[in-house]
């Protein structure tokens, strides 16, 4: 073995195995796999997020194969490693559900710590859950090598176009009297028909959908269906596509700009995604070293209609979309429109204006997406709320369909379970303003998603007549008037901790604002008299995440500046 490497693709791997100081490094790589020639290779780390824990993950060992498969067939050298996931749809409602988004930190750092250490040349990610997807952006970000993420795809519709959503709705429906046991078990039984991330514009489809726009994957990779050809071809030719950057040297901080975050809230927006996307893209950024921010998502939304007729608010699934095409169509219709920004590189080393020259508009008589002149909303369903509630921002999806401005009276929780045991038991009624609080990223800990309390206000038939506001997060598939990410949080004195029973509540999403009806003398009043409860985890993976994590406002990331 030489000692001074000669390939600059190997700039990583070679200070690991190169030359007869690391004959102890070859000797351990040996066993698992490695021949001589493997050690002249750069190498490719397949960060897989494989697990049993969930549909969404259950088949990315094959994937990551396959993709491993396609760097060695490139000139390269695959090595599978994992990382974890979490569930969503399993932890909802639970405690277990504050693991939830710390479990994008932990796969970050993980990542980071694999490559790092074991010397990577060049990286695959899969993910196929929501927290996976900014996960392993944040930590590709982070190394800055040579990279492309792959979306493990999305499932296939259960029986009666059912998914997860409608699992959790069937459940309010049972406690308000409209389905029996067998129906809710019905449902139970033949939502979830294989693997795939849940089936509508969730935060898992989003955020696939936002990294591809982004230019992080390849053309095509956020629409295609987990278990398909298509997804294994995927696979395959993102381990290849990694040699061809490692050629030019092309790295995340190349393709992840200011303008490619623009394109993915772009994107986000036209097709009526998740809520998540705000926190998560804000998060990616931050890693990468671009400033996103609230604000940039109401200029954008300003421009940008919604298009998309897709699961929670709209009728269709990711699977449909498949059908007719994917995303490619809608981005060339941005594009052409002069709402995307084509001249940002990507993962294929082409421009996105290049890699969507040929493609082919959706075919006639679709209506999964709106013409452009004809949208669903004119402006972006994402809504950025300030006001005496909210000083630091909150996040509300307003999609029009329950109206644009909802007046009511609080009614005051410190928990999600409180919150959804007076749901179930007809406690809240039509005009409430349900108030779930202590619920922060360090209040909760983690900044738990509230899809069984709004899914449970839908399934009783007040979608339009109850709103929820939380400084916790919403699921994806939550929908109605809903505002969450309430900055500051409530477990910092934010004036969400200061409101009680009976104050009245004004959300308008014509006038972004989000509004308690008391004088700025009360709300001192109530200040003097608060005290912060204490905290609910001192020791062990909540209580470490609760001391480093910043605001919602700001991604809540946990890896600032020292």
């Amino acid at each position: 073995m030489s000692d001074t490497p000669q390939d600059p693709r190997r700039r990583h791997s070679a200070p690991v195995v190169d030359g007869v100081g690391k004959s102890a490094s070859r000797a351990m790589l040996r066993a698992v796999g490695f021949e001589d020639a493997d050690f002249t290779k750069p190498q490719v780390g397949i960060a897989s997020t494989w697990s049993r824990v969930t549909p969404c993950n259950s088949h990315i060992g094959e994937l990551a194969e396959q993709a491993s498969d396609g760097a060695d067939g490139a000139g390269g050298k695959g090595v599978v490693f994992n990382t974890i996931t979490i569930s969503d749809g399993i932890a909802n409602g639970t405690e277990g559900m504050k693991y939830s988004l710390v479990s994008r930190e932990v796969i970050a750092d993980s990542i980071e710590t694999v490559a790092g250490c074991e010397g990577f040349d060049g990286l695959v990610a899969i993910g196929g859950c929501d927290k996976n997807m900014p996960g392993c952006l944040i930590g590709l970000a982070r190394l800055n090598r040579p990279s492309v993420f792959v979306y493990g795809g999305t499932i296939l519709p259960g029986a009666g176009h059912t998914d997860i959503v409608s699992v959790f709705e069937a459940m309010g429906a049972h406690s308000r009297g409209d389905l029996d046991r067998i129906e809710l078990k019905q449902i139970e039984e033949t939502a979830i028909p294989g693997p795939g991330a849940c089936g509508g514009m969730y935060t898992a489809n989003t955020m696939a959908s936002a990294i591809e726009a982004l230019g992080m994957s390849l053309p095509g990779s956020s629409a295609q269906n987990a278990v398909s050809q298509e997804k294994r071809d995927d696979c395959r030719a993102a381990g290849a596509a990694v040699l061809a950057l490692l050629e030019r040297d092309i790295k995340p901080v190349d393709i992840m700009t200011r303008e490619a975050f623009e394109n993915a809230i772009t994107v986000v927006i036209a097709l009526g995604g998740s809520t998540n996307a705000v926190l998560h893209l804000i998060a990616m950024a931050d890693a990468i070293g671009v400033s996103i921010t609230l604000d940039d998502f109401t200029t954008i939304g300003r421009r940008v209609p919604v298009l998309a007729d897709l699961r929670p608010s709209g009728q269709y699934m990711m699977s449909e979309l498949v059908e007719i095409g994917g995303i490619r169509p809608l981005m060339k219709t941005l594009l052409d429109a002069g709402l995307l920004h084509g001249d940002c590189l990507t993962v294929t080393g082409r421009t996105l204006a290049e890699n969507l020259a040929d493609v082919a508009p959706y075919p006639d008589g679709q209506d999964i997406i709106a013409p452009l002149e004809a949208p669903l909303k004119a402006q972006s369903h994402l809504r950025i709320l300030y006001g005496n509630l909210a000083p630091a921002g909150a996040v509300a999806k307003i999609t029009g369909k329950e109206g644009t401005r909802f007046s009511g009276t609080a009614r005051v929780f410190g928990s999600e379970e409180e919150a959804q045991a007076r749901i179930n038991d007809g406690s809240v009624v039509a005009g409430d303003v349900v108030v779930i609080r202590y619920e922060g990223p360090r209040g909760g800990p983690g900044m738990r998603e509230m899809l069984t309390p709004t899914s449970a206000i839908m399934g009783r038939g007040l979608g339009s007549e109850v709103a929820l506001i939380t400084d916790g997060r919403f699921s994806g598939g939550s929908h109605g008037f809903v505002v969450g990410h309430v900055t500051p949080e409530a477990f910092d004195g934010g004036p969400l901790a200061l409101v009680e029973d009976g104050d009245t509540i004004t959300i308008d999403a014509e006038a972004d604002t989000l509004e308690v009806a008391l004088e700025a003398a009360e709300l001192e009043r109530r200040r003097a008299a608060w005290q912060r409860p204490a905290p609910r985890y001192t020791r062990g993976v909540l209580a470490k995440y609760a001391r480093t994590v910043g605001p919602a406002s700001e991604g809540a990331v946990t890896d600032r500046p020292v």
